[in-house]
């Protein structure tokens, strides 16, 4: 049985992807839409405000604490080796790392970067818009999904 201390980074670990997991899902299923309603332009200028904006205090101390949370579960779970809830800890604690904050690093940073730099006004600008809508949200579905998972996998660490 998980108690004490681990059981608390247990709790604050499910709670943690499960709050990054609502805002994964939030995007992808009501912002990206709306922001591809828009012109282009607008929604270039849109989004890269949007990806201005989410690089703030409120936003980094769920998503990066969530990583940090998933990094120390994986660690203490390795040391402790619990009789109970390890292979759901260990793969909860992975699910995060790669399916949300990696992918974050290699799939969604980089297009982002890309879009901050497109001439919003421009035919070639217009062409990036459609399908940086329709990759980024992708991707942005598996980080969605790969936090919902990571939650629930703590979850039944914990039973």
């Amino acid at each position: 049985m998980i108690d004490g201390p681990y059981f608390v980074l247990t709790v604050l670990g499910a709670l943690a992807c499960g709050l990054a997991a609502g805002v994964f899902v939030a995007f992808s299923t009501f912002v990206m839409k709306g922001l591809a309603a828009l012109p282009p332009a607008q929604g270039i200028a849109a989004m890269n405000r949007i990806n201005v904006a989410a690089v703030t205090p409120a936003f980094m101390a769920v998503f990066l604490g969530a990583t940090g949370l998933c990094a120390v579960l994986a660690v203490v779970t390795f040391v402790l080796w619990p009789d109970e809830g390890t292979v759901e800890l260990l793969l909860g604690s992975a699910l995060y790392l790669f399916g949300a904050f990696g992918v974050t690093v290699v799939a969604n940073i980089p297009r982002n970067d890309a879009l901050a730099k497109v001439d919003a006004q421009s035919a070639e600008g217009a062409a990036y818009w459609r399908s940086y809508v329709r990759e980024w949200t992708a991707w942005n579905h598996v980080r969605g999904a790969a936090a919902l998972a990571a939650t629930a996998c703590f979850i039944l660490g914990l039973t």
